[in-house]
């Protein structure tokens, strides 16, 4: 069965959090759809630090496909479009309610998530200093959280996005697809890497 996951892109995403996504699943096997949610409709996005991104359609064009997971990258301006946007948080609203994963970063759980109250039960990580933008009742300092209740993933920044990553590969795919992948990055000692029988949330 093919696993299909929406990466939506605005004006200012965080390209480090963009590119990890869809390099990591792509590496899995997962079919990636990179929707433009930018006002214009422009397909081409100008990330936070001026790396430039095509994505493959206008979310206008993909909205109503279904996909097994949704992810939303930070950056302040990239969140704020996401926040700005009624079809991103219609789309959001209806994935989460077909029980498919939503999976946000950096400032996108705060500024999109909570600001909508789209998840009014839950745990939930962001970037550290919005913190104060999330309920103190949901708020947790892991660098990816993941909440099963409602199928929620977040994670805090730039540099927690393989892990984030990975733990989404694991949700869709398995935990050894996880480690397969994990062994192929590299990564820094005490990171988790999906080897170990020991579950992690």
């Amino acid at each position: 069965m093919s696993v299909s996951v929406l990466v939506c892109l605005a004006p200012g995403s965080e390209e480090i959090e963009a590119v990890t996504a869809i390099d990591l699943l792509v590496r899995a096997g997962v079919s990636v759809t990179t929707a433009s949610v930018a006002g214009d409709g422009d397909l081409e996005i100008r990330c936070s630090r001026g790396v430039r991104i095509l994505a493959d359609a206008a979310l206008v064009d993909v909205a109503d496909n279904d996909f097994d997971a949704i992810v939303l990258p930070g950056g302040l301006k990239g969140a704020e479009c996401f926040r700005d946007s009624p079809l991103l948080v219609e789309t959001v609203r209806q994935n989460h309610f077909a029980g498919k994963i939503v999976a946000a970063i950096c400032a996108a759980p705060a500024l999109v998530l909570e600001y909508h109250d789209l998840f009014p039960i839950a745990n939930m990580t962001g970037f550290p200093s919005l913190k104060d933008k999330i309920s103190p009742s949901k708020w947790s300092d892991r660098r990816v959280m993941h909440d099963p209740r409602v199928n929620l993933l977040t994670s805090q920044g730039p540099g927690s996005a393989m892990e984030f990553t990975l733990k989404l590969i694991e949700l869709l795919l398995g935990r050894p697809k996880a480690a397969e992948i994990a062994a192929q990055l590299v990564m820094s000692p005490g990171i988790y890497n999906f080897t170990d029988e020991g579950a992690r949330e």
